[in-house]
């Protein structure tokens, strides 16, 4: 019930997050480039190379966990597997990226990574029971079964050729 519109809320800031990091890479490697930019003299081409690189690797890496996020919303179930470990290293990244944002950009941005991460461990943690053939209205009763959560009782084993105790 909250794991689907959860999903599409992730899978919609993770991609708009991915297309965001890696124009600002871009944008930036443009900008060191054009000005001629050195650092500790570093080439200018190599840092603006490396900064457009890290913003096309690290948005790929964002477009992929927004897919996790997307198949979780489609398909309705937990996210197993690879999507998993994506959704997880993404929590642990926005974690960091908000530690760093603190610093260096304000509370803002620091507000919004808390905000991703804590969407994202959201729908990690969630878990929608579906409703299958074990939860529907059982004669068990009082006694135990299906619908009330405790195992049903076994009646005892009686061997051939023994009268039975009822």
């Amino acid at each position: 019930m909250v794991r689907r519109p959860v999903a599409w809320i992730v899978a919609v800031v993770l991609f708009a997050e991915a297309f965001g990091f890696a124009a600002v890479n871009w944008f930036l490697g443009d900008v060191v480039h054009r000005q001629k930019m050195s650092l500790a003299g570093m080439d200018p081409n190599v840092m603006s190379t490396s900064s457009k690189a890290g913003g096309v690797v690290f948005g790929l890496y964002f477009a992929l966990c927004g897919l996790a996020a997307l198949l979780v919303a489609v398909h309705g179930r937990r996210p197993a597997g690879v999507g998993r470990v994506l959704l997880i290293s993404a929590a642990v990244v926005h974690g960091l990226l908000g530690a760093f944002a603190w610093g260096l950009v304000g509370w803002t941005a620091f507000l919004f990574m808390v905000a991703v991460l804590a969407l994202i461990v959201l729908l990690l943690m969630t878990y929608d029971r579906e409703e299958g053939p074990s939860d529907a209205v059982s004669a068990d009763g009082p006694e135990g079964g299906p619908k009330s959560g405790m195992p049903a009782p076994v009646p005892p084993v009686v061997p051939p050729g023994e009268p039975s105790a009822s």
